[in-house]
């Protein structure tokens, strides 16, 4: 038994280093590749998705499963498989079966339609025309229906393509979590949009190449190790990994918004340091993946809000950010840490502060259940997406860019991604409150500057496990608890009470 799964994972292996090749050629070409490239990348990708594919439904690779278990009932042919080789057996099991539901054309097809669309999307985002991306766009949601129905579901076919990226919570799941979460958010926002606070310091003219070496240093810190990864610029900021050595990340520069490109880093490095941190020795097996999309957002939304939001992170790293930015010099930690963490309902997602980000995200979710579902047209989104910024966060987008073209997602065919984004909130205040247990001075040691203690915890309470449980199983594991939104709710209400009384002082002592 031992010497067939060996032989499994060898296979696995194989295909893990093609889908490495295209999560570099999909990182190129968001960087580096020249414009004029498009069509031959589409292309590649076509070719290449379908040599996955076919790997990875091939009769070499199934005949190796089933010497290990039934394709069919998930039943071991062995007891003496160890816990990481059951785990690893369950979720090949998983993946296979879901991987032959969909056709080898379907994969062809939907990865070349992809990344023509992706060309499409900038190119209507520039001219701020919908009507261009609008036909790609139609095409992808039906092959995101068609993916749905191959694939199978029991209630709703966005479970299908939710499971894809947040395996074992369903559509309805998550409409209970965002519901509790739309109802307490929106009525914080009323409360602490209306604050008083000073944020202009924070914008003007900060130059790229000191927030650049600013960040390099906060990637250091944080024992991001550039050895293994790299930090570039792309439209859109995201994290690519084929290998625990091989994580790279990249940012955008906002000159004249100074925090922007900060919490871009420190969120990007969230990710790239939980691929940095799964097991390299059981790289080609599940226990060497991600656990999830929920759980990886978790990871980025832990370092970039509870840890960089912090006044306790600031208190450190504040007077390196003056020195390379004297124009900050007058202006107190405290008033900074209050106009960091101002609440200002805006436009785009990825800027968005603390209190209004799952807003957006709920909003897509919204949008992306009823266009699968069948309720909405393509054509009707900008309007929708519209009232729905209107009745979240009281604003209406000017333009699409700032509106329903912003974000990638759709025309990477991501649909069921966006829920993540969120469950990552709500995921990380769980985990932080696990951390904080184990740490009760944690606020003490990132005053000294200390934040490998932080990497070292996540790398043994979630990064080592890979796929071995579910989401609901680690939480439940770290935490004691199922799912719950009590603790990132008592999270934003506690620190953005606080943040209006520190705002109330500050500005009765001017």
């Amino acid at each position: 038994m031992q010497k067939d799964f060996e032989h499994l994972t060898n296979l696995s292996r194989e295909i893990k280093v093609l889908k490495g090749i295209s999560h570099l050629l999909d990182w190129d070409q968001e960087t580096y590749m020249p414009e004029g490239a498009s069509a031959i990348r589409a292309e590649q990708f076509e070719v290449l998705s379908g040599i996955i594919h076919a790997k990875s439904t091939s009769s070499e690779f199934k005949n190796a499963l089933e010497k290990l278990i039934d394709i069919e009932t998930g039943t071991l042919k062995s007891d003496k498989f160890d816990p990481k080789q059951k785990a690893s057996l369950r979720e090949w099991r998983k993946d296979f079966r879901q991987e032959t539901c969909l056709p080898e054309q379907f994969i062809k097809d939907f990865a070349k339609l992809t990344s023509q669309s992706i060309v499409i999307w900038r190119e209507a985002r520039k001219q701020n025309g919908f009507h261009h991306f609008a036909p790609y766009l139609e095409k992808i949601i039906e092959m995101c229906r068609k993916k749905a129905d191959l694939i199978g579901y029991k209630e709703h076919p966005y479970d299908a393509l939710l499971d894809l990226y947040e395996p074992g919570i369903t559509t309805k799941e998550v409409e209970k979590l965002f519901s509790e979460l739309e109802t307490e958010i929106t009525s914080l926002v009323k409360t602490v949009s209306n604050l008083s606070i000073d944020d202009s310091f924070l914008h003007g003219k900060f130059s790229e190449e000191k927030q650049i070496a600013f960040s390099k240093m906060l990637l250091k810190k944080m024992d991001y190790d550039e050895k293994y990864g790299r930090l570039d610029f792309s439209t859109h900021p995201f994290s690519s990994a084929s290998h625990p050595t091989d994580s790279r990340i990249t940012t955008r520069i906002h000159p004249s918004m100074l925090m922007s490109n900060i919490y871009t880093v420190m969120h990007e490095a969230g990710h790239g340091l939980y691929e940095m941190g799964l097991p390299t020795e059981e790289y080609g097996t599940p226990i060497g993946e991600a656990l999830s999309l929920g759980m990886h957002e978790s990871q980025s939304r832990f370092w970039e809000t509870r840890i960089g939001r912090s006044k306790a992170f600031w208190q450190f790293y504040y007077p390196l950010l003056q020195k390379e930015f004297p124009s900050l010099s007058s202006v107190p930690l405290e008033q900074f840490y209050v106009a960091i963490n101002k609440v200002t309902p805006s436009f785009i997602r990825v800027e968005a502060d603390e209190v209004t980000y799952s807003l957006h995200v709920i909003l897509r979710f919204q949008i992306e259940k009823a266009l699968i579902g069948g309720s909405l047209k393509v054509r009707d989104i900008p309007e929708v997406w519209n009232e729905k910024m209107k009745q979240f966060l009281n604003i209406e987008p000017k333009n699409y860019a700032e509106g329903c073209l912003q974000d990638v997602h759709w025309s990477m065919g991501g649909f069921g991604y966006f829920p993540s984004y969120t469950l990552g909130n709500i995921y990380a205040a769980q985990i932080f409150e696990a951390f904080e247990k184990q740490f009760p001075s944690w606020e003490e040691k990132i005053q000294s500057g200390d934040l490998s203690f932080i990497k070292k915890w996540l790398n043994e309470s979630i990064h080592q496990y890979g796929r071995m449980y579910s989401s609901k199983e680690i939480l439940q594991k770290i935490t004691g608890h199922e799912i719950t939104t009590k603790p990132y709710l008592n999270y934003l209400k506690g620190k953005f009470k606080n943040i209006e009384e520190l705002s109330t002082i500050y500005t009765e002592a001017k």
